[in-house]
């Protein structure tokens, strides 16, 4: 049987899918094909951030180029350019052994010139590589309800798709290699910005005293309000109040690498990108007070309430 034939539609595998970087995606990402039967291979910098999966079954290897080994199928959720570099191209990394065959699925929200890039190399080693960043966070991944934006080659996405439709209500093959890491970019755009917008917006009632909870639900029931504010409802208005919000699923220094991003990119097509630019020294701004692993709401917060207006103890992290 090919490894291809081995892909079960539905989520369910025969061979094993492989997830190197287990933070909060990976790790939600993980118990989701858990659940759907996959057998899963894992893989972390910092080993302790697989125990989760491994307490569940998931086994646990020593390197990236251990869990190339073990997986047919390879998903990567990693923080920058940096780490996918050298996990896949490392010493130790996930081309550092033999790879024929092998699919590996890169999750990541970074530049698509990246993608381009480590695709070209895998394709050297006999692999193949499609980008499929996604749409939605931890709750999502663990009800299979995100949406991906894939980008590669009509085969290579089909052969990923069953393990894709397991995780996600829609897959959007959108071009080739490096186009789902671009359509990623340009979706999260809005709702990096809508932080600041909803906090002006809040701003202009600060005199009114008016009980956050009460004046969420007041600009949830309006057009302009996107429907990740009513999802979001509850962290929202906990952040608004003070409030420390455990294992925060995209915190302001998140944003802010992808801001950073987005306005290199537009730079890069020749277009400039003001209200990104602004936005994005508004969350510097927050995180240059210590506040870089708050949630993105929190900059919401610093112009609700005023720039000199406390912002709780982040807290411990949680378990990513």
């Amino acid at each position: 049987m090919s490894s291809a034939d081995a892909l079960i539609r539905g989520g369910c595998v025969s061979s094993r899918v492989g997830i190197a970087g287990t933070g909060r995606m990976g790790t939600a990402i993980g118990l989701r094909l858990m659940g759907l039967g996959n057998q899963i291979v894992v893989w972390n910098r910092n080993s302790g951030r697989t125990a989760h999966l491994a307490e569940r079954g998931a086994v646990v290897t020593g390197s990236p180029t251990e869990l190339a080994a073990e997986a047919e199928l390879v998903i990567t959720t990693l923080t920058d350019t940096r780490a996918i570099e050298e996990v896949y191209l490392g010493g130790a990394g996930l081309l550092a052994g033999p790879v024929d065959g092998r699919l590996f699925i890169e999750m990541s929200t970074v530049e698509p010139a990246t993608i381009v890039s480590i695709a070209a190399r895998v394709r050297e080693a006999g692999a193949r590589l499609i980008d499929c960043p996604v749409a939605g966070s931890v709750g999502p991944a663990m009800n299979g309800t995100l949406v991906g934006y894939a980008g590669g080659a009509e085969s290579d996405v089909a052969r990923a798709r069953p393990v894709l439709d397991g995780l996600c209500r829609r897959v959007e093959h959108v071009g080739e290699v490096g186009a789902g890491a671009r359509v990623k970019l340009a979706v999260q755009l809005p709702m990096h910005l809508y932080w600041q917008t909803l906090g002006e917006a809040m701003a202009l009632c600060r005199p009114l005293e008016l009980d956050p909870s009460r004046l969420v639900d007041i600009i949830i029931d309006t057009p302009g309000a996107p429907k990740a504010l009513a999802e979001r409802r509850d962290a929202i208005v906990a952040v608004l109040r003070g409030e420390h919000q455990a294992g925060t699923a995209f915190d302001i220094d998140s944003v802010r690498k992808d801001l950073r991003i987005m306005v290199t990119e537009a730079l890069s097509l020749g277009f400039d990108t003001p209200m990104a630019e602004v936005a994005l020294e508004s969350f510097d701004r927050v995180a240059g007070r210590g506040f870089g692993g708050e949630p993105a709401a929190a900059l919401t917060r610093h112009w609700a309430l005023g720039s000199d207006s406390g912002t709780v103890d982040p807290g411990p992290d949680d378990v990513s």
